[in-house]
């Protein structure tokens, strides 16, 4: 990988935002995961193109990281390249809000509530970048991505930029296009209403407490660990199982909550694992029912 670190430098990459056999568990909300061969931080459309160049060249794995929440990295770690992507820009016109896929929700949120902009409130709370919400088209408390995207701009593997509408993401339940081909989500416009700027923030604030009442946000996680299932509430199910509270090694189904799996004391992305998988089959011999992961899993 010396040789890609150099090539990277030559491409116009500073080598301050260049890590090599970066440990992921510094990355990631999960606290867990081995080391990558090389992570880079990009700040520009031109730092993104340059290494996409490099990866698709020399043929190596590429990961694009947002704020590292809804992900588990095996303890093996990742062979190849973490980019991370770290484009920050707001704008707002009226109602309608362009930003940078590297922007945290929390961040625009904070900018929303200053211009008295509704709807984006169900997100506040969701630890993650602009880029992961939309990836995942991530939702709570009734609200998704998709009921305020407007348009999205993504960079392909071969360095074209394209611009496409909601439909053309293919939003659906916790998914959209960008899971199944290979692109990085540069930007998005999204669709607001004016409101009034107290009942907005108290509305978030309202929100943010039911998140911390609800979630075992003193313990690291990756948010919902399983996705809802179809005509059935997954946490709902794991509790009637008796799994709430178990654990293996330093993982543990949270006692809070129960569609959440929690790092409560120095574990292993392993751990983690034997546990997902126990909690799978035990669901499934007791209730016949399957449930998903909603995390990304990556490495090994």
């Amino acid at each position: 990988m010396q040789e890609i670190y150099k090539q990277l430098i030559e491409n116009g990459i500073d080598k301050e935002n260049i890590l090599l056999d970066e440990l992921m568990s510094l990355h990631t909300s999960f606290k867990v995961g081995g080391n990558v061969d090389i992570f880079v931080k990009a700040y520009s459309l031109e730092e993104i193109k340059s290494v996409l160049k490099i990866v698709v060249e020399n043929n190596i794995p590429l990961f694009v990281l947002g704020n590292g929440t809804n992900l588990l990295v095996r303890d093996e770690g990742f062979r190849g390249i973490v980019l991370q992507i770290k484009l920050e820009n707001i704008e707002i016109d009226a109602t309608e809000v362009t930003v940078d896929s590297g922007v945290k929700n929390a961040v625009l949120s904070k900018k929303l509530i200053d211009n008295n902009l509704t709807g984006f409130e169900f997100a506040s709370g969701i630890p993650g970048t602009i880029g992961g919400a939309i990836k995942m088209n991530a939702g709570a408390y009734g609200g998704e991505m998709k009921d305020i995207v407007s348009e999205v701009t993504y960079l392909d593997y071969n360095g074209n930029v394209h611009v496409i509408n909601n439909s053309e993401c293919e939003f659906s339940y916790r998914h959209s296009k960008f899971f199944d081909e290979k692109a990085i989500i540069l930007q998005a416009k999204l669709n607001l209403e004016k409101g009034n700027k107290s009942e907005i923030e108290n509305r978030v604030k309202e929100l943010i407490e039911q998140r911390k009442e609800k979630q075992p946000l003193e313990y690291p996680n990756a948010g919902s660990t399983f996705k809802r299932g179809e005509g059935f509430i997954t946490a709902k199910l794991i509790d009637e199982c008796g799994l709430k509270g178990y654990s293996i090694g330093g993982a543990q189904v949270s006692e809070k909550h129960a569609g959440f799996i929690v790092n409560k004391n120095n574990a292993t992305a392993s751990d983690i694992l034997e546990l997902i998988e126990y909690v799978q089959k035990k669901v499934k011999e007791k209730t016949g029912e399957e449930i998903k992961l909603e995390i990304e899993v990556i490495g090994g």
